[in-house]
């Protein structure tokens, strides 16, 4: 693991309890971009129920990590396992988001999950806020694009 990177163990979350075998499991894992060893020698183990905090710089590894546990990145070295599908989402730091309106985006999600489309537009209707008719700065319409993001992840979760 790059000193950079510090992955804090906190315990089980508030009112969980560990059950079974490991979330993810990480053995001597390593992820090289060419020449650039973005994660060298990570062994973790998370459970069901575990809170885990990553702590680092920029470019130490944190989202490298993430893309490692979520199946998007591949180890260059060692292994990774995750226990067999489960219902888990990722917020990307600059989440992608269609040209199309935010009701739109959300039901989507719920689509791509099984939710016949026309449950999918009420149960998106159903958490679209006033904010997405309101004319935005720069710096709102960012924070709106996470917020989206973060619902359609939430939807995807709870299906």
């Amino acid at each position: 693991m790059s000193a950079l990177l510090k992955v804090v163990p906190g315990g089980p979350a508030p009112g969980a309890r560990s059950v079974g075998p490991s979330v993810f499991e990480l053995a001597c894992a390593g992820v090289a971009f060419g020449r650039l060893q973005a994660l060298h020698g990570l062994t973790l183990s998370i459970v069901p129920g575990e809170s885990v905090a990553l702590v680092g710089a920029n470019g130490s590894g944190k989202s490298t990590l993430l893309r490692l546990l979520h199946g998007l990145q591949r180890p260059t070295s060692g292994q990774c396992r995750s226990a067999p599908p489960a219902q888990q989402a990722m917020l990307f730091q600059r989440p992608f988001m269609l040209r199309t309106s935010a009701r739109h985006n959300v039901a989507l999600a719920l689509w791509l999950r099984g939710t016949p489309w026309r449950i999918a537009q009420v149960r998106a209707a159903a958490g679209e806020s006033s904010a997405n008719n309101a004319r935005q700065s720069a710096m709102e319409a960012a924070r709106r694009i996470t917020d989206v993001a973060l619902q359609r992840a939430v939807f995807e979760e709870i299906g």
